[in-house]
């Protein structure tokens, strides 16, 4: 197909994230995906600051990866898991098992990360049925979290981001307490946890669980957070019987500098949920792992079962390629890489907070943000990166990298260095 006819086709009839048919915003068409390059059908080719929304952490075409699928695919694509079983998704768990707190060894694998939040709060809502508190069934959460766009899964996101403002009268009311702003490398202030406190003690009757993105809200605002809020949390959920969720789909897997978020804090959920990286963005998968407590009880409530269960849970494809992701990153040096890449970012970023218009600069294991005063014209900004050979695709207020962890030292300085000099440009 010709690359007019192709985008031609795509702006009639395609809808992309968050954005109209027919929309005016540019779409770049993408031929191949190498290493850490998209190769556009244009013939340019970009450096992808973004690891296809942090997924990609090994990036594309990884041998190691299609070694896996390839292998994978000669004896099945998939086979349905509703009385059946398969040693890719056997060696996943075990290897989720060995690199998770050791509370955390029941495990259901989804098929995307919307779909886990989406289990996960009918785990918790299962699992307080089944102690005899049928009344708690609302969740507890954070202003300024997301975590994903399914029904549920809205209704604990941030009620007022404009994202799902329009389903507001067809979601579940939740309970909201003011984001944590105690910044990560601050001292703490004990007051940060006082609304949280106020809303357990007044709502311990009705809530199923707490669900929180640890130390990082992403799509939320791109913040980082004190890890003593995390462990001030457990606390107060032991307290007042409520069920922890964690969401790690997006900070799972390094991201943070550590393997998962929840280390910064040394605590340990009742549930969590992985997505993202977990097949190093070669497909969709996610996973949900809880505690055999959780899990037993939710065994001896009246259905007996938990009650869910996705077409394609435990997918062989899925399964087989992240144990291969797992395992490539575990056995390099991902903590030493995660540094380096922290350490270019904070030197290279540092110059955007002189730039006019510019809030905040900040940067946490292979995330780095500049956040502006006002939203930023994303097809404005996007446009102007292409033609500096990177591809950052900001929202809101927030310009930020998430790369692939494979991303040399060259590369990534070009991309810091087009994120700075383009804001300059754009914001004078």
């Amino acid at each position: 197909m010709e690359p007019d006819e192709l985008l031609a086709f795509d702006r009639g009839h395609l809808w992309h994230p968050y954005t109209a048919i027919g929309s005016d915003e540019p779409v770049y068409a993408v031929q191949s995906a190498h290493g850490v390059r998209l190769r556009l059908t244009d013939g340019r080719e970009l450096i992808d600051g973004m690891a296809s929304w942090w997924c990609a952490i090994h990036g594309y075409n990884h041998p190691v990866l299609n070694e896996a699928l390839t292998r994978q695919i000669d004896h099945m694509s998939h086979v349905m898991f509703g009385g059946l079983t398969h040693e890719p998704a056997v060696r996943l768990g075990k290897l989720l098992i060995e690199i998770t707190p050791e509370p955390l060894q029941a495990i259901f694998f989804a098929d995307s990360g919307s779909v886990s939040i989406e289990a996960a709060l009918k785990m918790a809502v299962q699992y307080q049925r089944a102690v005899g508190h049928d009344q708690r069934t609302r969740f507890l959460t954070v202003r300024g979290g997301y975590h994903g766009d399914t029904t549920g899964a809205m209704s604990v996101s941030d009620p007022e981001n404009g994202m799902h403002q329009l389903f507001s009268n067809m979601l579940n009311k939740q309970l909201y307490a003011p984001r944590p702003v105690c910044r990560f490398h601050e001292q703490w202030d004990q007051n940060d946890l006082n609304a949280m406190e106020d809303l357990l003690e007044t709502h311990q009757h009705e809530v199923a669980a707490m669900i929180i993105e640890p130390i990082v809200q992403g799509a939320g605002g791109m913040w980082f957070y004190h890890p003593e809020y995390l462990r001030q949390l457990r606390q107060l959920c032991d307290r007042y019987q409520v069920l922890l969720i964690f969401d790690e789909i997006a900070t799972g897997f390094a991201r943070t500098g550590e393997l998962f978020a929840m280390h910064h804090a040394g605590v340990v959920p009742d549930i969590l949920c992985i997505g993202k990286a977990l097949t190093g963005g070669t497909m969709t998968m996610a996973a949900i792992m809880t505690t055999m407590a959780v899990s037993n009880t939710i065994n001896q409530s009246e259905a007996g079962v938990f009650m869910h269960g996705p077409t394609f849970m435990a997918n062989p494809l899925a399964c087989a390629v992240a144990h291969a992701s797992i395992r490539l990153l575990l056995d390099g040096d991902w903590r030493g890489n995660i540094q380096r890449m922290e350490n270019i970012m904070r030197e290279e970023l540092a110059p955007a907070s002189t730039i006019n218009g510019v809030a905040d600069v900040r940067v946490l294991g292979a995330i780095g943000v500049i956040e502006t005063w006002t939203p930023v014209d994303r097809a404005r900004l996007c446009d102007a990166f292409v033609r500096r050979g990177v591809w950052i695709r900001p929202f809101s207020r927030f310009v930020y990298i998430m790369p692939p962890y494979i991303m040399q030292d060259e590369d990534l300085t070009h991309l810091c260095r087009s994120m700075v000099e383009t804001l300059a440009e754009t914001l004078a």
